[in-house]
């Protein structure tokens, strides 16, 4: 029996049938169990930062679990320590930020949100097209009605605005908010880039009105943008709250809500928790993570990978728009077939993501090779069009 038929007798069906059984990877290749090669651009959704198999992650995890495991937040440990320095350093902010560690960025999300109701306000103002997770406090703020109403009624007292106007901003945000919250890109929505003062102008908006800027970089931080963080490409922005995950532990589960200024003191002890949150394991893999990214110079590598990449998705007949900076891209195609150029993919030996019906998001390791990228670019048209004939011939069928 194959591991997807045995998938499908063991595992709530929450995501649909698995398309493959991956089996191993390495830097930006993953094999599946009959023993093909992928090119990975996909990167387990903006997670796997350097890749798979990388050494110096395999090295970190190792070396830890053979010095100290979990112990609980009752007691510090080296790692945890270190890596909450290391973030507010990164982050260019002072001794008044803290960090608190989750495992996910859901669960960042979800100590955001209640960070946000110890300022004595309830109020929260989202974006349309937003997607902060599914756990019930960051589902309130995710705007895909497909997700939330089924899980209705939810908690908060959320307003949507649409993404990137700030007439909207202005109107939805008064005295009784505690906080604005907004993705830099917008991911799940298909690598959405608001116009270049908007978060500024979000961030004027905010603290106008006594409230909170807090910007959701799961999907967008730790160098995906070819920055540490998406909002340091913009000048003048300085959140008062970030969220992190997903590139984080560059495959290790590890998430974080960092907070500076008075919101770094608003969660007192007895306030939010978590048992496995901060680990030793986990912190001393985001901090190897962390550690190669800089001395490996991966931050200038996702900006010229990223320029090759856009490069080629620009003259790919179809390819109408291209979005996004560094390795977090989107390419909106000129008709519905996204999903078809997806499995065409996987038939030519490439991982791809469709966000949409036209809509295609590559978020590849930062450790992707200029060969793999050439491999792509010789390969796309074939792709595209064969995506294209699938749905013409789904279309005349019916």
């Amino acid at each position: 029996m194959s591991i997807q038929q045995r998938y499908e007798g063991a595992v709530m069906n929450t995501f649909g049938p698995p398309a493959l059984a991956l089996v191993r990877g390495r830097g930006a290749h993953v094999w599946d169990a009959d023993g093909k090669d992928y090119v990975d651009l996909l990167g387990g959704i903006a997670v796997n930062a350097l890749g798979h198999a990388h050494p110096a992650l395999v090295e970190a995890v190792t070396a830890q679990m053979q010095t100290l495991g979990h112990v609980s937040n009752f007691f510090a440990t080296e790692p945890q320590v270190a890596l909450a320095e290391k973030l507010v350093s990164l982050l260019g902010w002072g001794d008044e930020a803290r960090v608190f560690f989750s495992n996910s960025g859901a669960e960042a999300n979800e100590a955001a949100l209640k960070l946000t109701r110890r300022t004595g306000r309830t109020r929260v103002v989202a974006a349309e097209g937003s997607f902060h997770g599914r756990t019930m406090g960051a589902l309130s703020l995710t705007s895909k009605a497909a997700y939330r109403e089924p899980f209705e009624p939810l908690p908060g007292d959320v307003t949507f605005v649409p993404y990137d106007d700030v007439a909207a901003l202005e109107a939805a945000v008064d005295e009784t908010v505690a906080a604005v919250v907004l993705e830099p890109v917008q991911g799940e929505a298909g690598v959405v880039v608001p116009s270049a003062d908007y978060l500024a102008e979000a961030q004027r908006i905010a603290h106008a009105h006594g409230a909170l800027l807090w910007l959701d970089e799961v999907q967008t931080g730790i160098a995906r943008t070819g920055a540490w963080f998406a909002h340091q490409l913009l000048d003048g922005v300085q959140p008062d709250v970030i969220t992190l995950a997903k590139g984080l532990g560059g495959g290790i589960p590890i998430g974080a809500t960092v907070a500076r200024g008075g919101a770094a003191a608003l969660l007192q002890p007895g306030n939010h928790g978590s048992t496995f949150a901060g680990n030793p394991v986990a912190t001393a893999a985001a901090l190897a993570v962390l550690a190669t990214i800089e001395a490996d110079g991966l931050l200038d590598a996702t900006v010229e990978r990223g320029q090759q990449l856009e490069a080629l998705l620009r003259k790919q007949t179809g390819v109408v728009e291209v979005t996004g900076s560094g390795l977090m891209r989107g390419a909106e195609l000129d008709g519905p077939y996204a999903t078809q150029a997806v499995v065409a993919g996987r038939d030519a030996g490439f991982i791809l993501n469709a966000t949409g019906p036209s809509r295609l998001r590559f978020v590849p390791p930062l450790v992707i090779t200029s060969a793999d990228l050439d491999a792509l670019d010789a390969a796309l048209p074939s792709i595209l069009d064969a995506a294209r004939a699938a749905i013409a011939s789904q279309e005349t069928t019916a």
